[in-house]
């Protein structure tokens, strides 16, 4: 009996012995293992480094795209207003040609000394119907300056709006090459 208890004790001591020589060859590193601490850590700071450059690109792509809409927004608003100009100013014109056409009718009438009616139908003598035709003839002489005053001032509208669409439209073209160039940035990474 106590023959079995020494080898009990001598496989349990055995079978510490083999414990403890795992436990250290795990806890030891191998003599190869020292390189690779190194690397890793160097691996790790690269991916620290990279997050960090996709983080500051992904604010930068929200900025320039968000500059980008805004600029999209003016431009938009710049060739509304145009059209609208255009727009008046092509009625202004088509108005200043009929009343400018009504004034030379008004003038050759006076000249063939036509006889016209009165407001109500009324025959007039001619006398009558001469103050009458100066007094047309005067306001629509006036009406046509006005309407030249008017097709002036919406002609230079017009230019500088023209001029501001061509402004809006090459910031926004530099918005885009910078949205581009972010994207080839991030394509070469």
């Amino acid at each position: 009996m106590a023959r079995r208890r020494t080898v009990a004790v001598a496989v349990t001591v055995v079978g510490l012995v083999g414990c403890l020589a795992a436990v250290r060859a795990q806890t030891q590193p191998a003599p190869g293992s020292q390189d690779v601490m190194p690397a890793l850590l160097t691996e790790v700071r690269g991916l620290r480094v990279a997050m960090e450059q996709m983080a500051t690109a992904g604010a930068r792509v929200q900025l320039v795209l968000g500059r980008l809409q805004l600029q999209e927004q003016r431009l938009t608003s710049a060739i509304k207003r145009l059209d609208e100009t255009r727009t008046r100013l092509a009625d202004t014109q088509r108005g200043l040609a009929e009343m400018t056409e009504q004034l030379t009718a008004m003038e050759n009438a006076g000249k063939d000394g036509a006889l016209a009616l009165a407001p109500h139908g009324q025959a007039s003598s001619p006398e009558e119907m001469a103050r009458m035709r100066e007094e047309m003839k005067t306001q629509f002489t006036r009406q046509v300056a006005h309407m030249n005053a008017e097709v002036q001032r919406l002609t230079m509208e017009e230019t500088t709006l023209a001029n501001e669409v061509a402004t809006e439209q090459a910031r926004w073209m530099e918005f885009n090459q910078k949205l581009e160039e972010l994207e080839r940035g991030l394509g070469r990474k």
